[in-house]
């Protein structure tokens, strides 16, 4: 397997895990991930959520691609026929997905903005 994703082993060995990452606030994530067939809607062959939530379960934070999303609104709305996405507060974008130690990379870093932020206010 010429162009085997390496990182797959580790981003699928995370499925069903809830991490504590901010005892204080309560913020704690959740991964959600599984193999699927490879279809255009997920060419990787994966279903992924990675969500972070606040102490109450908010949902602050989600890299997923469970549904289809439309970026923008009125004739000058974007689409396209790959599922992933990601949500930040009330807001949905589109994401590159690239490879999974990319998608990993991606989250923590915004998981790690999003710390940040919080614990300034």
């Amino acid at each position: 397997m010429a162009n085997r994703d390496v990182s797959l082993d580790a981003l699928l060995l995370l499925d069903g895990e809830n991490f504590v990452v901010d005892p204080e606030d309560g913020c704690w994530t959740r991964f959600t991930v599984n193999r699927v067939p490879a279809t255009a809607e997920r060419p990787h062959g994966l279903r992924y959520s990675l969500t972070l939530h606040d102490g109450y379960g908010e949902r602050l934070l989600c890299f997923d691609n469970a549904h289809p999303i439309q970026e923008g609104g009125g004739p000058g709305a974007k689409t396209r026929i790959e599922y992933d996405h990601k949500h930040l507060g009330g807001r949905v974008r589109f994401y590159e997905y690239a490879d999974a130690a990319t998608l990993l990379a991606d989250f923590w870093r915004e998981v790690d903005n999003i710390l940040r932020m919080r614990s300034s206010i």
